[in-house]
């Protein structure tokens, strides 16, 4: 019993100590001794616990008179765990005491339980240090924000990876508000210094209207921000901005047709005429550069 105890005291020890220098890297700081405190003060507390039971059961058998007898006899595994002991080692654990011709004797409380019993005790002070003391390890909420940090950025990574699928052949007409209003932010930052902050046009053409120099699809819209016109000043974005980024600019530049802003600029280019199939049911029908 006493060597089990401690055995499975020192594994849990040095287990939660590495996992604890683990956590915490190889600097020593004030809260890695504070938990190595602990743990051997739990330790000991452990040896006294089991050193006053002992002391206890010898205790009881002096004030009845009866030896403290060690039963010797060899045991099986189970009978062990169990605490069962042989009827030729009833006479060491009669406590004297008799109930209507029924003998009372001391049986310990089996060593399975008692490991149990200790095992969590160790496990409570362990828990304790480790997300309370020494903050090695997150608790729930912590935890828990960190699972969405980390969603967060696998969602970017896939937003990339998928994004690079997206093309002037593959692109899609985005209607959904909340995405446009973040495009409408994009707009401003990259396009709204050539083309007026409502498309109304100024260096660049209007895009409000349903002329179009390099067509008005929202492939050809894509293909222009892709690529630009250097001809005419208009520089490339596929550096600059990623696809899914692109094709929601392109999306919000398509919305803005027949908005007619104030001091729109004159049509530029050849009228487009966008078929039924283009576009969905809900979707306006929208121009570009």
């Amino acid at each position: 019993m006493k060597k089990l105890v401690i055995a499975s005291i020192a594994a849990l020890w040095a287990g939660a100590s590495q996992a604890a220098a683990a956590e915490s890297g190889s600097t020593i700081g004030f809260h890695d001794i504070l938990f190595t405190l602990i743990i051997l003060l739990s330790f000991v507390m452990l040896i006294v616990v089991y050193t006053l039971k002992q002391v206890v059961s010898i205790l009881k058998h002096e004030s009845t008179g009866l030896p403290y007898v060690y039963v010797t006899e060899t045991r099986t595994f189970w009978e062990r765990m169990l605490s069962l002991k042989p009827l030729s080692a009833e006479k060491s654990i009669d406590l004297g005491h008799d109930y209507d011709g029924i003998r009372e004797l001391n049986n310990p409380i089996p060593p399975w339980f008692n490991v149990l019993f200790y095992g969590t005790i160790f496990f409570a002070l362990v828990y304790m240090v480790v997300y309370h003391i020494s903050d090695s390890a997150p608790l729930q909420a912590a935890e828990y924000k960190n699972e969405l940090i980390a969603a967060e950025k696998q969602k970017e990574e896939y937003l990339k990876i998928a994004g690079n699928a997206i093309d002037e052949n593959t692109v899609k007409l985005i209607t959904d508000k909340a995405l446009l209003a973040e495009a409408q932010k994009e707009y401003t930052t990259r396009c709204a210094a050539c083309h007026g902050q409502n498309g109304e046009g100024g260096v660049g053409p209007n895009l409000t209207d349903e002329y179009w120099l390099h067509g008005g699809s929202i492939q050809d819209v894509f293909k222009t921000i892709k690529y630009g016109v250097p001809a005419k000043g208009m520089v490339p974005w596929q550096n600059a901005i990623n696809p899914v980024k692109m094709q929601e600019l392109a999306s919000f530049i398509l919305s803005l047709q027949g908005t007619q802003p104030a001091g729109g600029k004159e049509p530029q280019g050849e009228k487009y005429q966008t078929s039924s199939t283009a576009v969905s049911v809900n979707q306006t029908t929208t121009n570009m550069p």
